[in-house]
């Protein structure tokens, strides 16, 4: 089943073309990595399928329905979440008032900062012991696993299966060495035993080859190819296209 269907997806400001005719189609239970240096329109092509941005031509579909013009929070109603590059916390409240909080928003009702549901939300991105901590407190790298938590939040509720549809924007940015690993897992974990969907920005290609089932390249705003692992990184059009360029 198709989960994410773009079509002829483009985004422009004034005569510059930022992302140019994406298409793409995401199969439910799938990880996509989308890679591609500094300025391919990564970011910009999470924008537009969050919501942040506006696209100026095409399509986005969600489970088959037409979401192109609905605001973010009505996209994360529907099983979209997403994180960004920038660890985004309250340094004044716990990492369970973090994911209590979350849930409220997602509409789950009579939710305790304290209660079992958070404690076992939090247990899934190995944050359970931290649950009384200050998000101020954290590493980085558990800062990016809270960010998961609040994700997952909508689990809380018997009625929600959280989202079902990951967009996770460079989760390893500025995380320690030290806590890759863990990071990782836990995104592998929801993917694989989970059965999320993701698509993932990522620069650390390790990483991805060996969590990801395609690799989508971006090259000036164009997807200039879409595969397995080895088969992308092996196309003579994307080793051209990259050649003095970091992936």
């Amino acid at each position: 089943m198709t989960v994410l269907e773009l079509s002829g997806l483009s985004w422009s400001v004034g005569a510059v073309t930022i992302v140019e005719k994406v298409d793409l189609a995401v199969d439910e239970g799938e990880f996509v990595a989308v890679i591609g240096p500094n300025g391919a329109g990564k970011t910009s092509l999470f924008n537009l399928l969050s919501g942040v941005t506006r696209p100026t031509g095409g399509t986005i579909r969600l489970d088959g329905a037409d979401i192109t013009g609905l605001p973010p929070h009505r996209r994360a109603r529907r099983g979209m979440g997403r994180t960004f590059q920038s660890s985004s916390v309250f340094p004044t409240m716990t990492v369970s008032q973090h994911v209590a909080l979350a849930a409220r928003a997602a509409g789950v009702k009579k939710v305790a900062d304290d209660g079992e549901g958070v404690r076992s939300v939090l247990e899934r991105v190995r944050l359970g012991h931290r649950g009384d901590d200050l998000a101020a407190g954290l590493s980085h790298g558990d800062k990016r696993k809270l960010e998961l938590a609040m994700l997952l939040a909508p689990t809380l509720d018997q009625g929600g299966g959280g989202p079902r549809l990951m967009l996770l924007d460079e989760p390893m940015a500025g995380v320690a060495a030290e806590e890759v690993d863990e990071l990782t897992d836990v995104i592998r974990t929801l993917h694989r035993t989970e059965g999320r969907t993701v698509l993932m920005v990522e620069h650390h290609m390790d990483i991805l080859l060996g969590l990801a089932d395609r690799v989508a390249v971006m090259h000036h705003g164009t997807l200039l190819a879409v595969g397995t692992p080895d088969a992308v990184m092996a196309d003579p059009t994307v080793q051209e296209a990259y050649v003095g360029e970091e992936l």
